[in-house]
């Protein structure tokens, strides 16, 4: 079971099943530690888990491109097959819609960089191409009680289609997947384990205790706790040099059945729409999944705990985001009954992950994934491996902020792009 070197990763989300795997691998000896029973139950089993290189962000851009090809070629990333099944990509593409959220020219600009293909579009291609869709000019967004939701369109939007976008069809299985395949690498995974401190001297951290009484001693401690990493550092006295922390905040996704002509096997894609503030997608079983790019005019619901998010849709949300969605896709039938799924998330001011080192020798953080790094999860195992492994041979990333190289899509992500010590521009527009 790996070295001498003792890992202990919290949390066994997507984000820390993929880093006690990678961590296995680069011969550490892992337990993942989590307070529930199985990997991915957290904001893992809410994600919409698509697959996108859409991002005004280079580097974010850059790590979900390296990632793409390991879910396209899952078993082969793993190694292994779990005996309780196997994630799978599905490929529906993505349409990209023009609007006052998205800068097209930087996002189009990153994608050239990286090599990612994309083929631009009017409005009459959109609709020839996807003739369920409504390609009018609805923005800028704003609520229903807002007169201007209703008025009729000010012209018509292009975009652009990215054909090798997609989703991976059950994120919770998906961590499963990287759960098992750390596990046979010689990962440990310690369940029903409530991190009540994390155990430091004045050099470096030396473990974590759990509410139980027991210790995990560890060389290396490594936050990927999700929407409950803010207690997890304030507890390790970690925050001082952060210019952002995470705050935890409540998500809403609905469900509503598939227009015609918008089936996953009939003409369905995923969809950005920055002109009016959604993001959708078709999912088995004859439904849409609809979200927000959470615009200036819809509100942010943080919650202190994690665990007090509202157990389902909202009546507000359910309004607003339905017929949002009607409004774009004409042949949508809004049912009477709401559905969907309701989580919390971790975010920072910028939303942009961070994934670094701390002011705490052995203390590392993968944390403000904001719901969107799901794609990017095992490249992101790699980067967190590469890293801890640099910074306690006694490279200086403060200083020197490392350049991980991806051999997948060969592909360099500066790390300084995610140092809690980056400059940070509040968050606008899509993520």
């Amino acid at each position: 079971m790996g070295s001498g070197r003792r890992a202990v990763v919290v949390g066994a989300g997507i984000i820390g099943c993929a880093v006690g795997l990678e961590l296995a691998r680069h011969d550490w000896s892992v337990t993942v530690v989590d307070r529930g029973t199985t990997p991915g139950n957290g904001s893992t089993s809410a994600s919409s888990a698509m697959v996108r290189f859409n991002y005004d962000h280079f580097a974010e851009a850059a790590i979900a491109w390296e990632a793409a090809p390991r879910w396209v070629e899952w078993q082969r990333y793993l190694g292994v097959v779990d005996p309780a099944g196997m994630a799978e990509f599905v490929r529906t593409g993505l349409l990209v819609l023009d609007g006052h959220l998205m800068n097209r020219p930087l996002v189009l600009q990153h994608m050239r960089t990286l090599g990612v293909p994309y083929e631009e579009l009017d409005a009459a291609q959109i609709r020839e191409r996807f003739p369920a869709i409504d390609p009018a000019r609805l923005g800028p967004s704003c609520r229903v009680e807002d007169e201007h939701f209703w008025v009729e369109p000010t012209g018509e939007i292009g975009g652009f289609v990215q054909a090798d976008s997609g989703f991976v069809l059950d994120a919770t299985l998906a961590a499963h997947n990287l759960a098992y395949a750390a596990e046979q690498a010689g990962a440990m995974f310690h369940w029903r384990g409530q991190v009540v401190a994390v155990d430091a001297d004045e050099q470096r951290v030396r473990g974590v205790t759990l509410a139980d009484g027991a210790t995990l001693p560890a060389d290396v401690v490594v936050n990927a706790a999700g929407p409950w990493s803010v207690a997890l550092n304030t507890m390790a006295g970690v925050l001082g040099d952060f210019t952002s922390s995470t705050r935890a905040v409540e998500q809403e996704v609905i469900s509503v059945p598939a227009p015609p002509g918008f089936g996953l096997d009939d003409g369905g894609t995923g969809v950005h729409d920055s002109d009016f503030a959604t993001y959708f997608r078709p999912h088995p079983g004859g439904t849409v999944i609809a979200g927000s790019f959470e615009p200036p005019c819809d509100p942010l619901v943080f919650v202190a705990d994690a665990d007090d998010v509202a157990d389902r849709v909202t009546s507000q949300t359910w309004e607003v985001q339905s017929l949002r969605l009607a409004r774009r896709l004409p042949g949508l039938q809004v049912p009477g009954s709401k559905s969907g799924v309701v989580s919390a998330y971790d975010v920072t001011d910028d939303w942009i992950p961070t994934y670094d080192r701390t002011n705490l020798s052995g203390y590392y953080v993968a944390i403000g994934t904001s719901g969107h790094q799901f794609k990017a999860a095992p490249f992101v195992g790699e980067v967190m491996a590469t890293l801890i492994d640099a910074v306690e041979s006694g490279h200086d990333h403060d200083v020197d902020p490392l350049t991980v190289h991806g051999s997948w899509n060969d592909v360099d992500v500066d790390l300084a792009q995610f140092s809690r010590l980056r400059p940070v521009v509040p968050h606008e527009g899509m993520r």
